[in-house]
């Protein structure tokens, strides 16, 4: 089984709990904690589409905005001499910080 999900443009992850004997499924790439189970995979997709679906529908009656997956920004903690290193290193090439980042990711994937 593909241990991830999609629907309706979000994304979750499922585990399997052999003391519960349940999937457990978690949605990812937002900060609001959502969770689901099944103890079928039917189930566990019938509970995730629920999920979401009931996410989008409080958002609409709490007047807030549902939060989308992956904003396209994510904080990073390095050593303050490898900061220096990449900084130099993107002024030399004459380009952005962020620019040599995302060089750097695209090349490793």
């Amino acid at each position: 089984m593909n241990s991830m999900l999609e629907y309706n443009g979000y994304h979750a992850t499922v585990t399997y709990d052999a003391d519960d004997n349940l999937f457990v499924g978690e949605v990812f790439g937002i900060s609001d904690s959502l969770n689901f189970h099944g103890s079928s995979i039917d189930e566990l997709k019938k509970m995730f589409a629920n999920c979401i679906d009931n996410y989008l529908d409080l958002c609409k009656q709490v007047g807030k905005e549902p939060q989308k997956e992956f904003k396209g920004n994510f904080n990073v903690r390095i050593p303050s001499e490898l900061h220096k290193q990449i900084a130099m290193s993107a002024a030399q090439q004459k380009i952005t910080l962020n620019q040599y980042v995302i060089n750097a990711l695209r090349k490793s994937i």
